[in-house]
């Protein structure tokens, strides 16, 4: 059995445009939205979804949520940029209010997630050579195989994935890569004496939404900080509420050196990142040293704020604890033989598909769209379920018959 597609012309009329003038750089699903609230999303056609991506979990608030909307609003009508040519009434109030939230001296600004990535690598590098005393360009970073921390030329040339790397190189040196969840890969790489930094993903999101073994993150850090090196988290996708925790590191008590933070930094609007580190770290980065025009914007500053507010007030965590738990159960009471394994934690979850077909995931995807749910394959055969933390018991319910009605198309 084959998912039969339905184009609509209006929808392909928009397929056409990007195919002819975009570059071919995603494979989406052919859906065309235009409106987005809570956790729906509708197409052009005026068809109705569950949306269970969230933007890869920068959706966690829930698509226009109206108050991250309305201070996007009244700022954008005010004042959205001076760059840090000058200062803004908005950046100190932000600086203060995020350093306070999550309980560090400092907050870095930028814009992107793969930019704090960027940024916590050039910290790592600059703090290894002034604090800890490595030879200059002779800084090591560790960092796992199948790790997914963004595209730029520098990142990617510590990905193991042939996609990111084909014909992209040559490659920027200093990192060590290691299996992810391996203790002993980790204590070995961190005897060499000028490793700055351990770069990890509390759970590898692109990678299929990976768990580590419960305890590896906690003495992971210990690790670290034995051998005087940085653990630094890369919260961009599991970070604000996503796994049931503030952070995914609060599931082991584990406060990261570097911590970086972006997607539902701003509810989904624009984009917003920060990476935070006390002062013997971000105080070895001086005047002119690294920047961004737009880093640490007003608009982003205010967005900011009410974003992480909304986290708190809704309680998104315990609302993504509650409802992870239930897709998980609901989905292994299905006992459908086409998933061969579910994981995840909290709201941040992935079926694996058992099948012969390779398009399998694929085509249980396009399934789902049909039924009214959107959801994306990872690397051939995983399929991510991370819909925005406000879902209800009787949505995820609805979402869950979706689920078992769509996986009749596998039979």
């Amino acid at each position: 059995m084959h998912s039969t597609i339905d184009i609509s012309p209006r929808t392909q009329y928009f397929l056409d445009l990007e195919e002819r003038h975009g570059a071919h750089n995603y494979h989406p699903l052919p859906v065309v939205l235009e409106k987005g609230k809570g956790v729906h999303v509708w197409d052009v056609d005026g068809k109705q979804y569950f949306d269970f991506l969230s933007g890869y979990s920068a959706v966690n608030q829930g698509h226009c949520h109206p108050r991250i909307v309305e201070a996007m609003v009244s700022q954008a009508s005010k004042l959205t940029l001076t760059s840090r040519a000058f200062h803004n009434n908005h950046l100190g109030e932000y600086e203060q209010y995020i350093t306070s939230y999550f309980g560090y001296d400092k907050v870095l600004p930028m814009n992107t997630g793969v930019e704090a990535v960027e940024t916590a690598i050039k910290l790592a590098r600059r703090w290894g050579y002034e604090v800890k005393g490595i030879p200059e360009n002779k800084a090591r970073i560790i960092v796992c195989a199948k790790n997914f921390h963004g595209r730029t030329s520098a990142v990617v040339s510590f990905s193991t994935d042939p996609s990111s790397t084909r014909h992209f190189g040559p490659f920027m040196p200093g990192f060590d890569v290691i299996d992810y969840n391996n203790l002993p890969a980790l204590e070995n790489a961190l005897k060499h004496p000028h490793v700055a930094g351990f770069l990890v993903e509390p759970i590898q999101g692109e990678a299929g939404v990976v768990v580590p073994d419960e305890g590896y993150l906690a003495k992971a850090s210990q690790y670290c900080r034995d051998a005087n090196v940085l653990f630094m988290g890369d919260e961009i996708q599991t970070g604000l509420c996503r796994t049931g925790r503030m952070l995914c590191c609060d599931h082991e008590q584990v406060r990261p050196d570097i911590l970086l933070l972006g997607k539902a930094l701003s509810g989904g609007t624009i984009p917003v990142s920060a990476v935070l580190a006390d002062d013997p770290i971000m105080m070895t980065i001086k005047p002119g040293e690294h920047g961004s025009t737009y880093g640490g914007n007003p608009l982003a500053c205010r967005v900011a704020m009410v974003s992480l507010q909304v986290l708190k007030d809704e309680n998104l965590a315990e609302n993504a604890e509650a409802m992870g738990q239930r897709l998980r159960k609901g989905i292994e009471s299905l006992q459908s033989p086409h998933i061969s394994l579910v994981r995840g934690k909290g709201l941040l979850n992935a079926i694996v598909i058992r099948h012969t077909n390779p398009e399998a995931a694929w085509d249980l995807c396009l399934e789902m769209k049909e039924n009214g749910l959107l959801a994306k394959p990872t690397h051939g055969d995983k399929i991510r379920f991370a819909p925005p933390l406000p879902i209800t018991a009787t949505e995820m319910d609805e979402a869950l018959d979706i689920i078992g009605k769509s996986l009749k198309v596998l039979d």
